[in-house]
């Protein structure tokens, strides 16, 4: 999902551990039906307690043998004038029989004393090469990532596309019957779902519909500190929600809102503009 700015060390465990921890944090399985192609056009606002602290854009395009998704954001309102910063991020990759399968992932987060960027390599589901930069110091603490982490694994923007099988409605209980491994260039986690409810939503622009809601969690595997009061607040929590819609064109379901518990008033990140258009197949041209 759209990227909120890293925050700075006073306000880091309190609104980056609650809020920021899962943009970009949910899951796709499966493969594409060959002929499925569409885009979505997004614009999202994040909120603690119900105050704004951010807001995000969000691009995807899937086309019949390609797909990327790209993302930005930036903190906003009472949180910019003491911690001010953005992100960004990007996937790309093939579709391969039907399967998006990511090659890239590149993610940059800026605020006014660094700028640290990520890049993963991928082939076929597993990391070929990572970098985090500038590279960050050795922590004794953290649990070390092994190259068997880094195997069978999705990156976080590829990640938040959810796909459902089958040949009709894709919004359904179904859609939450799913689980995968996550890696972000730094921290191997696992993300599972579990059906809720279903609701309908009406976006100020764009999209008006059903969403299915789905209990979020979250499973850290490697690359964290066990101590970190933020991790085991969020391994605990059963009470996490997020809310998915489709991308026209697709059987791809894609978050439209999250909600995460914190020890500040819930956070919220949410959809303001969901424009999702369904693209024509091409036509092979004819000598």
């Amino acid at each position: 999902m759209p990227p909120l700015a890293p925050q700075s060390r006073s306000v880091r465990p309190r609104l980056a551990g609650w809020l920021a921890a899962f943009c970009g944090l949910s899951v796709v399985w499966g493969a594409l039906p060959a002929a499925a192609q569409g885009k979505l056009e997004a614009q999202y606002e994040a909120s603690l307690s119900g105050i704004p602290v951010g807001k995000g854009g969000w691009n995807i395009d899937i086309q019949d043998d390609v797909f990327s998704a790209a993302a930005a954001g930036g903190t906003t309102g009472l949180l910019k004038s003491f911690t001010g910063g953005s992100g960004t991020g990007a996937s790309q990759g093939r579709v391969v029989n039907g399967a998006l399968v990511a090659t890239g992932y590149q993610a940059s987060t800026t605020t006014s004393k660094k700028t640290e960027e990520i890049r993963i390599t991928l082939d076929k589901g597993n990391v070929k090469d990572f970098a985090i930069l500038p590279e960050p110091p050795v922590d004794p603490d953290r649990i070390v990532v092994t190259d068997a982490h880094r195997r069978g694994v999705w990156d976080p923007m590829t990640a938040s596309l959810l796909r459902v099988p089958g040949n009709g409605d894709p919004v359904t209980p179904e859609a939450c019957h799913n689980s995968a491994p996550v890696f972000d260039g730094r921290m191997r986690y696992d993300l599972k779902l579990d059906f809720k409810r279903m609701e309908s939503v009406k976006a100020e622009k764009g999209y008006h519909g059903p969403v299915v809601v789905c209990s979020l969690y979250f499973v850290p595997v490697a690359g964290y500190i066990p101590d970190r009061p933020v991790i085991k607040y969020l391994a605990a929590q059963r009470h996490i929600e997020i809310a998915f819609a489709p991308v026209a064109g697709t059987r791809i379901l894609v978050p439209f809102w999250l909600k995460v518990p914190t020890p500040l008033g819930p956070a919220m990140l949410e959809a303001t503009s969901f424009i999702t258009t369904a693209q024509p197949p091409r036509v092979a041209k004819t000598q």
